[in-house]
């Protein structure tokens, strides 16, 4: 599965998820509300691995999710318990990249025949004519 395909495939699943997402980031971060405690029926929708990302964007925090990443065999309840009891207390906003800029990251590579990281690094630099420029370049003739 190449990088891009597997970022489409994770914002699929956000999207779908959102809601959950949003309530086990805020019962870390913000409220201390043990979700697996309350109902332990929800324990098999905790994904780690997205719980790690997510988190993985704030400093102080990142030291706290590379020990969640040596000891990723560990139950699910036990790692949520862990993040629950060693994160303090505070407000953390973490952006996700649009589906839209996925998109023009996809036309960039293929306009520039380039790798992911180059992509992003040349998308920061144009501005947006200039990819709506690109993106005609590809565009197939025919209704929309």
């Amino acid at each position: 599965m190449s990088p891009l395909s597997y970022e489409k495939a994770l914002w699929k699943w956000m999207v779908e998820q959102m809601t959950e997402l949003k309530d086990w980031l805020n019962s870390i971060n913000l409220n201390k509300k043990n979700l697996i405690d309350e109902d332990s029926s929800v324990e098999k929708d905790y994904s780690p691995y997205i719980i790690n990302r997510c988190l993985s964007g704030h400093f102080d925090v990142i030291l706290l999710v590379n020990e969640m990443n040596l000891y990723s065999s560990l139950p699910k309840k036990m790692q949520y318990d862990f993040y629950i009891n060693s994160v303090r207390k505070r407000k953390r906003f973490s952006p996700w990249m649009r589906k839209d800029e996925i998109d023009n990251i996809n036309v960039i590579k293929k306009y520039y025949e380039c790798s992911n990281e180059r992509a992003k690094e040349i998308i920061k630099i144009l501005n947006k004519e200039q990819v709506d420029f690109i993106k005609s370049k590809f565009e197939i003739g025919g209704k929309k």
